[in-house]
């Protein structure tokens, strides 16, 4: 494997329920490498998406380690952890998070001002573009269709040139046509700025796209393997 940009060891996040504690993800071990993508697989409820998290800093391992960059994610404090996912990493949710009050360019292109960025609105229009919303840069999400939004999400994940990108889902909410789409753009996302890409799918067609799949079961790996598709 090339020079590993994620690093998990023996991750693991417990929860508290009604009952008492839940066991989300049992000991994680796991590496991805520098522009390796990883598809992450599984049965509904198996911790795909809180692997995800994980990885992210969006939940907080209750025991092993996280690394992300070289940072350990798990020892940061959380406005740390705002700032490193901020600068490092762009993420793509099944809804769309989109600020309706926003135009398309002021949903990308705020982020990005935020971070300090003098050629926010110039960059946030060459992302909307890049993905087909040339036409669409003053529309707010509620005059555009789910396909139209998940694109801007996809812009402003893409607009930082994350190091790191993770989508969980990102075609679950989108018709078969939108969702090829979709997944067109986010690998041509993933050529263009080198990113590692991490996906969590249902889809056979994504999954048999990435380099490698990882398969969970009862929150933990199950098996691996090169571009093997999920069921």
């Amino acid at each position: 494997m090339t020079e590993a940009v994620l690093s998990l060891h023996d991750a693991r996040l417990t929860l508290m329920g009604n009952a008492g504690p839940v066991d989300i993800l049992r000991g994680i071990t796991l590496d991805v490498g520098r522009g390796e993508t990883l598809g992450l697989v599984g049965p509904s409820g198996s911790g795909k998406s809180s692997l995800l998290m994980l990885m992210g800093g969006l939940e907080r391992a209750t025991g092993g380690s996280v690394i992300a960059l070289g940072h350990d994610l798990t020892a940061m404090g959380e406005d740390a952890l705002a700032r490193f996912r901020r600068d490092n990493m762009g993420v793509v949710f099944q809804s769309f998070h989109l600020i309706p009050t926003m135009t398309a360019l002021e949903n990308v292109a705020t982020p990005l001002e935020l971070a300090g960025h003098r050629d926010a609105f110039d960059r946030a229009e060459a992302e909307l573009r890049s993905v087909g919303l040339g036409a669409r840069l003053d529309h707010y999400p509620g005059q555009m269709s789910g396909g139209e939004q998940q694109r801007v999400a996809l812009a402003r994940a893409a607009a930082p040139r994350p190091a790191i990108l993770l989508a969980d889902e990102p075609t679950g909410n989108l018709d078969a046509a939108n969702g090829e789409a979709i997944m067109d753009l986010l690998f041509g996302l993933r050529d263009r700025h080198g990113a590692t890409l991490v996906l969590v799918t249902h889809a056979p067609e994504l999954a048999a796209r990435c380099d490698r799949v990882v398969r969970l079961a009862d929150g933990a790996i199950a098996g691996e393997g090169l571009r093997r598709a999920a069921e």
